[in-house]
């Protein structure tokens, strides 16, 4: 069973603000040269790296809602030129919206076990992905969804 992490997404205010971002990275990427990815830099390593890199992502939470996930394909520890040792998440290209739950904000990352991850909408088997963000963030404060 995959093990994931959980971040505020802090800039974005919507999916399409996630996506936009991404897919400036990913350009750049294949601009370069290389795959077609984001990455995302934390000061802090995970631990449990094997686990994260079996399958595991990053669900992003946007506006007090986890909204979207993105897959984990490495991890990479470098240090700054400040002497400060960093690790770079290198995600997928694709953000995949999940069904939206509310979430208190947080510092920095936290481990996310599969059974507590939010599903993909596209496997909620109901037309939520044709819904408005702005009530599909309601309804989950709600209870709803």
């Amino acid at each position: 069973m995959a093990l994931h992490l959980i971040k505020l997404c802090v800039g974005a205010d919507s999916i399409d603000d996630l996506r936009e971002w991404v897919a400036e990275r990913s350009l750049t990427a294949m601009a370069a040269g290389l795959e077609p990815h984001s990455s995302h830099v934390t000061r802090m390593a995970p631990k449990r790296a094997a686990e994260l890199l079996d399958g595991g992502s990053l669900y992003w939470i946007i506006k007090g809602q986890v909204a979207a996930r993105q897959k984990l394909l490495d991890l990479s520890i470098f240090t700054g030129g400040d002497g400060i040792s960093r690790c770079e998440l290198i995600l997928g290209p694709e953000v995949i919206e999940t069904v939206p739950a509310p979430r208190r904000p947080f510092q920095g990352w936290r481990y996310l076990d599969a059974a507590s991850a939010p599903r993909d909408l596209s496997e909620a088997g109901s037309d939520l992905g044709s819904m408005p963000e702005d009530l599909k963030r309601e309804l989950a404060e709600l209870g709803l969804l």
